[in-house]
């Protein structure tokens, strides 16, 4: 929904820093952050509606990130990216501790992108398309 707050999470500067322009230039507001340090700072002052977050990061890994955010945010939406293949054991371990997350993996097609995070911000709960190489 065109208007609402997106944060990126990616410790990959360049592409996070494309997802936020290329957010920005659909109506969204959006703000790209590189550590799930910095994420959990700006989520307490900026109150995002989606973050989109990358499993890799350095520090505190995204699934981590993303347990921490439903735990203390449950209305804040999360979307996981990856680009790594490794990514089960941390979403398994998410499993175990009753939290489901998937996965849209590395590289993925802008509009894809674009319309699982209207989906997401729409209130539907699983938006990824049947096609695309979702990780569980």
């Amino acid at each position: 929904m065109p208007g609402s707050k997106i944060l990126i999470v990616d410790d990959e500067i360049i592409f996070a820093d494309t997802l936020a322009q290329i957010f920005r230039r659909e109506g969204y507001e959006c703000r790209a952050v590189y550590s799930a340090e910095e994420a959990i700072e700006t989520i307490a002052v900026w109150e995002p509606a989606l973050a989109i977050v990358d499993v890799m990061l350095p520090g505190m890994n995204g699934i981590d990130l993303a347990i921490m955010i439903k735990a203390n945010y449950p209305e804040l939406a999360v979307m996981m990216i990856s680009g790594q293949v490794a990514t089960t054991g941390l979403v398994e371990k998410a499993a175990q501790q009753g939290f489901e997350f998937s996965i849209l993996p590395k590289p993925f097609p802008v509009p894809d992108l674009l319309t699982n995070a209207s989906k997401i911000l729409g209130g539907i709960t699983h938006p990824l398309p049947p096609n695309s190489h979702l990780v569980n």
